[in-house]
């Protein structure tokens, strides 16, 4: 039962009786966040002895790869595609999807390297952890978190369909890309003045025979056309021809200002994203000869999120270490993808190369190109990620990994991307 203080109609809380919380399981080590990055946190823990449990909000593992639709994984090679620098998990999940012949291998780019169908991936993962002996909880939202009398993480919260349990361990992870887990401990977080905006991608059907159909077909030109009343606000838009059919996994919505770790904005956020998607299929439909034939097959189960909270670590991973390839005694990954910052109120985004050279990409379009450092300059062939930048400060027992990993702006736009972050899981775990 629940206390209502009787001279309050509208009360501005309610007290909720003390009550125990009883505990379901207990383990060396809890991953927080399901996403493939918390995946490998659990495989490479569980893979040297430990006991592991992983929570996930969603059904599904994968995260953003999965729920998200972002089915697409950058390079493992360096900046000149010339040798391999990322390995790992990583690089297993990609060769297990491979053996299963459900993996495209594009020639490796700047922008993408791997494709493979979501569902596909998330059936890999649901394998990776049980063979590993991960006991996992579905469904299930850390809603607090306690730590013990000296001040070490010593228990999350979990509700689930059986109710409010209590999971202990020895250490913990947050991988749920929000900080969630760091901010319920009361350890130091920030959000950034300028959010990289979310994204609802979608799977279509009918890309392939529209181009095949009508010449000069460009999906970008229609929904960003301004003659149309329902296009978009400029931005920009890519999409990536999954295995075995034609079906398309389209990015081209931007929800600008939104922070989703605050719940209004991230309810905001999936209802924006999804009325975004229904104006790009609903103008293809209605100005595209042969527009019927473009179909909607699946929305995400939720919106792909660029930022939101970081972690105070030990290390602020900064642009410029990242762009001059600075060593580090710590380093637990390398990385060779670009810096990508997408900006927060719509006026286009920027790549940075590690080659000097750099791109803008206006909201109307038009794309200029520059250099950051003069080409006469030696440039690095890969960066590298330190442990430090994943341990938040005062935290005997927590590490980061993932998208609340403590980077500024530029080093973040290039850490962010799942062969990155998978790195920063299977070096957590």
């Amino acid at each position: 039962m629940f206390e209502l203080n009787a001279s309050q109609t509208s009360p501005s809380s309610i007290r909720e009786p003390a009550r125990d919380v009883p505990v379901c399981h207990d383990c060396d080590i809890v991953v927080a966040g399901g996403s493939t990055t918390g995946v490998f946190a659990a495989v490479a823990a569980a893979r040297l002895g430990a006991r592991v449990a992983v929570i996930e909000q969603l059904g599904m593992l994968g995260g953003t790869a999965t729920a998200s639709f972002v089915c697409v994984w950058h390079t493992l090679l360096d900046a000149a595609f010339s040798k391999p620098v990322i390995a790992g998990l990583v690089a297993e999940t990609l060769s297990r999807l491979r053996r299963r012949n459900v993996l495209i291998e594009r020639p490796p780019s700047p922008h993408l390297h791997f494709i493979f169908p979501p569902a596909e991936l998330a059936i890999e993962l649901d394998r990776m952890v049980a063979e590993a002996g991960i006991r996992v909880f579905l469904h299930a939202r850390c809603a607090a978190a306690v730590k013990n009398d000296a001040g070490r993480a010593h228990a999350v919260i979990i509700e689930d369909k059986s109710g409010r349990r209590a999971i202990t361990a020895r250490a913990f992870v947050d991988a749920t890309g929000d900080g969630d887990l760091v901010h319920q401990l009361g350890f130091e977080t920030r959000t950034a003045a300028h959010l990289q905006p979310p994204t609802s991608c979608a799977l279509v059907q009918g890309l392939d025979e529209l181009g095949r159909q009508t010449q000069g077909f460009s999906l970008n030109k229609v929904v960003f056309d301004p003659k149309y009343p329902q296009a978009l606000r400029p931005g920009f838009l890519w999409h990536a021809r999954l295995p075995g059919a034609d079906v398309h996994m389209v990015a081209g919505t931007r929800v600008h200002g939104a922070d989703c770790s605050d719940a209004g904005q991230l309810t905001a956020a999936e209802i924006e994203g999804r009325r975004q998607i229904a104006a790009m299929i609903d103008l293809v439909r209605k100005n595209v000869l042969g527009g019927d034939q473009f179909a909607l097959l699946a929305l995400p189960a939720r919106i792909g999120i660029r930022e939101t909270r970081h972690a105070v670590c030990l290390h602020q991973l900064a642009e410029k270490e990242v762009l001059n390839g600075t060593r580090f005694t710590d380093a637990i990954g390398n990385g060779s993808y670009r810096v990508d910052v997408h900006s927060s109120n719509g006026d286009g985004l920027v790549f940075r190369y590690l080659d000097g050279r750099e791109e803008y990409h206006t909201a109307d379009g038009r794309h200029e190109e520059r250099r950051w450092r003069p080409a006469s300059e030696a440039s690095p062939a890969f960066y590298q990620i330190p442990y430090r930048s994943l341990v938040p400060r005062g935290a005997e027992n927590v590490l980061v990994a993932g998208r609340c990993i403590d980077a500024d702006e530029g080093a973040f736009g290039a850490v962010r991307v799942m062969v990155n972050t998978g790195q920063m899981g299977h070096a957590a775990g």
